[in-house]
């Protein structure tokens, strides 16, 4: 299945896409929430997608939001290719490097990037992110995946200057509002036949800089979900960014690129679709 919320934001409601059609379910559940995932939800939405001819058709066009309601938790893991890795001069992790983004950055796939007030080097960076079906502690990485309910696409967007030369965490640079635009679907695990064998990319303004597969991951992810575990309990609907492949602008040599306002953002990994988003300037009105 593919899972959709959709209306203006702060308001979203729940939906299918199904057979390229958008279907509304919010007479059946209230959101894809905790309490969603924890009673069952996803099963009870198989049988109603089972008759998605009685349910109501939507707007081809609308404004689609991140398609799980503010989680608890967005988890992210940095420095997770290797390739990456030796783009950003890091030394290899010998375990995940682990950051939060704060839940105020998810937004809709195809909202507008706002380029924070005062930022020179607001970067992208395509990722695959998994969400949680089930409550999680200690879990081993055998069965890790039973815990999982499916995977969206995630541009982990990062204000460099903020991240590297501001002291203290990665969360600076990670936690701006727009930097988390998740979607357009959350797919169930079952319509993925290998997540580490994923095309994935980015390009911006048509230029394709990031170009890579889920195979060139470090740290897999069920050893993520039960390495995590193991730090903290993973709740119903929360979502971890497993890491970017190489060719951010950090990384571009001799000289970065960064995002300006008019630059427009593409990306996607195979299976999940793509998102689009087009920077924006900081304004009064907008932060």
């Amino acid at each position: 299945m593919k899972l959709i919320r959709h209306g203006m934001p702060g308001k979203e409601k729940p939906g299918l896409y199904i057979n390229g059609v958008y279907k509304d379910v919010s007479q059946h559940f209230t959101d894809y929430d905790e309490h969603f995932f924890t009673s069952g939800g996803l099963q009870a939405l198989a049988a109603i997608a089972a008759n998605a001819e009685d349910l109501p058709t939507l707007p081809e066009h609308m404004r689609l939001g991140p398609p799980v309601a503010r989680p608890s938790k967005l988890l992210c893991v940095g420095l997770n290719y290797a390739d990456h890795v030796k783009e950003t001069g890091a030394d290899t992790p010998k375990e995940p490097v682990l950051f939060f983004k704060s839940t105020t950055a998810i937004c809709g796939p195809f909202d507008d990037l706002i380029i924070p007030k005062d930022s020179t080097q607001t970067d992208w960076e395509v990722e695959i992110a998994f969400v949680m079906e089930k409550k999680a502690s200690y879990v081993s990485e055998a069965e890790a995946m039973d815990y999982v309910a499916g995977f969206c696409l995630h541009n982990d967007y990062s204000e460099r200057d903020y991240q590297m030369n501001r002291s203290g965490q990665w969360c600076k640079g990670k936690g701006c509002d727009t930097f988390a635009p998740l979607g357009p679907w959350l797919v169930t695990k079952d319509e993925i036949a290998d997540v580490d064998a994923l095309p994935m990319w980015l390009t911006v303004n048509g230029h394709r800089y990031q170009n890579s597969t889920t195979a060139n991951m470090i740290f897999k992810i069920p050893f993520l979900v039960s390495y995590i575990s193991h730090f903290m309990t993973l709740l119903p609907g929360d979502i971890v960014s497993t890491g970017t492949p190489p060719g951010v602008g950090l990384g571009i040599k001799p000289t970065p690129v960064y995002l300006k306002p008019g630059d427009e953002i593409s990306l996607s990994v195979a299976g999940l679709g793509e998102s689009h988003q087009k920077a924006k300037a900081w304004s009064l009105t907008r932060g």
